[in-house]
């Protein structure tokens, strides 16, 4: 088969990123983390106590370096240096990503990377603008989705594993705020491509999405 692209985009919570790795896996082709490229600029936000505003954080931008290196098949993240993999997994760094991939200078930023590495390997990303914008030509696009309930619930229970101090109740309205946040920023919102294929993860475990997903690439189709 010839060199393609999967794009799967979501709330979060909806079990994209566990999708795409074993997506990824069992069609023997890379996966791109484009979330962690913004967790990483949250991660940095955080710790320098950055503000949420577009020429100031330009700035700061030019002299922030962001690299994303594949070994043993597994991506890993580095911020000026520092392997920050596991760091912007923890705490609130998503919802600092989240904040600041609303910036106009993140997401230009971040946009040619992960066109070219796109346009360089088959393979599958994840995330909220995939089909719409980072690569609204992939040959398959899926929508991936679930309750909000269902989100907090496996948000929940994620953290719990960390050893981390959570509220259930807590969990949900965070992600509840953040995809109001997601669906009305004015830069790239998250939506369901016109052409893409639409799943309610609720009920379904990763195995069965990816094996949904599966069908559809090995039919040559994904709407």
């Amino acid at each position: 088969m010839k060199e393609y692209n999967i794009a799967i985009d979501g709330p979060s919570g909806a079990g994209k990123s566990t999708v795409a790795k074993l997506l990824a896996k069992k069609l023997g082709i890379m996966y791109l983390d484009t979330g962690a490229l913004y967790r990483t600029v949250g991660l940095k936000a955080k710790r320098d106590g950055w503000k949420e505003d577009n020429a100031l954080v330009s700035d700061l931008l030019s002299a922030t370096d962001i690299k994303a290196e594949f070994s043993g098949g597994r991506q890993r993240m580095y911020l000026d240096g520092e392997d920050v993999t596991d760091a912007i997994r923890l705490g609130d760094v998503s919802d600092y990503g989240s904040r600041f991939s609303a910036l106009p200078c993140v997401r230009a930023a971040l946009l040619g990377l992960q066109r070219r590495i796109a346009a360089e390997n088959t393979s599958v990303l994840d995330g909220r603008d995939i089909g719409t914008c980072v690569l609204p030509n992939a040959e398959y696009k899926f929508y991936l989705t679930a309750s909000v309930e269902e989100r907090a619930r496996r948000r929940y229970e994620e953290l719990r594993a960390k050893g981390e101090d959570v509220d259930l109740d807590r969990v949900k309205a965070d992600i509840a705020a953040r995809d109001k946040r997601d669906m009305t920023r004015e830069i790239s919102p998250l939506r369901k491509a016109d052409d893409a294929v639409e799943i309610d993860s609720d009920n379904m475990t990763a195995e069965e999405v990816a094996e949904r997903m599966i069908s559809f690439v090995k039919n040559g189709r994904s709407a």
